[in-house]
């Protein structure tokens, strides 16, 4: 049975609509012994895009350059994967039970068919959702991500390990190092990234902990080293995108999905890297946008 928490809000439709994600009140959904954390803002009517984040990712770690223009005219949905941020739970050991977990929360929501914006391991949950669901999904957008199996995609661990004690070194934010190139362009993009972030200051989500990050860093490992998908079975449109210099999931894995999904298209920005959406969200978005449609 599922429960949504009329305290934090039940999504009814004599609220007034959320426009900004800054101000997107925070809501749970009970399903499967787990209760989930989610924030919806724009329309609530028509398909749903349901926004799936990055390694150790919360509510909080969405750019809401990229929120706020797709929620002008479509229903947007985020969430806190389970034993992440506000959501109750283990963390997933694979990113297929994490698909699984993705499936619940939309299922518990009431929907059956979605539109899909996905972002590093969240694009790589997102694949393995629409394999596995195949009628759940109308349009997949998948950033800074790969293919399982994809080459060098499991020497993530490392590369973000070193990135940390980088940061800490530094006393930075590890996204600084992880989403953007450490040159003149890359380190003001990665700021005013940082920036945004922080423009909501009430409600604010609970940090990921340093077991979860440890958790799904060995669930991407493993995606990266099993056996190729056949992602020839997604007929879905795709929208592909990343930098030209994406450390964490190398950018080649980005052309690697565009030749494996038919009719998929490709949007690689030069000079950036695993953030490159973020860095030139004034170019994205209006791709992006244009691509979800209604």
């Amino acid at each position: 049975m599922n429960h949504i928490d009329s305290q934090n809000g039940s999504g009814a439709a004599d609220e007034p609509q959320v426009i900004s994600y800054a101000m997107a009140p925070t809501r749970t959904v009970t399903a499967g012994g787990v209760t989930y954390a989610y924030r919806e803002l724009g329309p609530k009517e028509g398909i749903p895009v349901v926004f799936f984040v990055h390694l150790a990712g919360t509510l909080d770690n969405w750019d809401p350059r990229i929120i706020d223009p797709i929620a002008a005219n479509r229903h947007v949905i985020t969430f806190d994967q389970p034993g992440v941020g506000a959501s109750t739970g283990q963390v997933a050991r694979s990113i297929e039970a994490m698909a699984d977990d993705a499936y619940t929360f939309i299922r518990a929501l009431g929907f059956t068919t979605i539109d899909v914006f996905s972002f590093s391991m969240g694009g790589m949950i997102a694949q393995d959702l629409a394999l596995k669901h195949p009628g759940l999904i109308r349009r997949l957008v998948l950033t800074g991500t790969g293919p399982r199996g994809g080459k060098n995609m499991d020497k993530v661990v490392g590369t973000t390990y070193r990135d940390i004690l980088r940061a800490a070194l530094t006393r930075s934010d590890p996204k600084e190092f992880l989403f953007f190139n450490r040159d003149a362009a890359g380190k003001q993009a990665a700021k005013a990234f940082l920036k945004r972030l922080q423009e909501r200051t009430a409600d604010r989500d609970k940090p990921a902990s340093t077991r979860a990050l440890r958790v799904q860093l060995k669930a991407i490992q493993r995606f990266g080293r099993s056996a190729p998908s056949d992602l020839s079975k997604l007929t879905q449109p795709t929208l592909i995108a990343n930098g030209d210099n994406d450390r964490m999931v190398p950018s080649a894995l980005s052309w690697d999905l565009h030749h494996r999904i038919k009719g998929s298209e490709l949007i690689i920005h030069p000079g950036s890297g695993h953030g490159g959406i973020f860095q030139f969200h004034a170019e994205f978005v209006p791709a992006a946008v244009e691509f979800l449609g209604d």
